[in-house]
């Protein structure tokens, strides 16, 4: 499954992200702090969807709410919660 996600409150502007049997298989972020994202990225690559979401979600940027691994673990939660809805 790819999921294309625009990411909200960070400086990056789209993540795809490729997921086969629940587990990450490829992150490319458009936008943002290019060297974090790609260590994000090889970061991830192998890992259960539900671990990366367990691990990233609620981290912040700055003062932001939000940051680039937060969106990814949003952009995760709701492509297998819509997965889950549709079976």
């Amino acid at each position: 499954m790819l999921i294309d996600y625009q990411p909200q409150g960070v400086c990056s502007r789209r993540m795809l992200i490729q997921v086969e049997d629940g587990v990450v298989q490829d992150l490319q972020v458009i936008g943002g702090c290019h060297g974090n994202l790609q260590g994000i990225s090889a970061l991830v690559r192998g890992m259960k969807v539900e671990d990366v979401v367990a691990r990233l979600s609620g981290i912040r940027c700055g003062v932001k709410p939000t940051s680039c691994p937060d969106q990814l673990s949003k952009a995760l939660e709701q492509a297998m919660h819509g997965a889950e809805d549709a079976q």
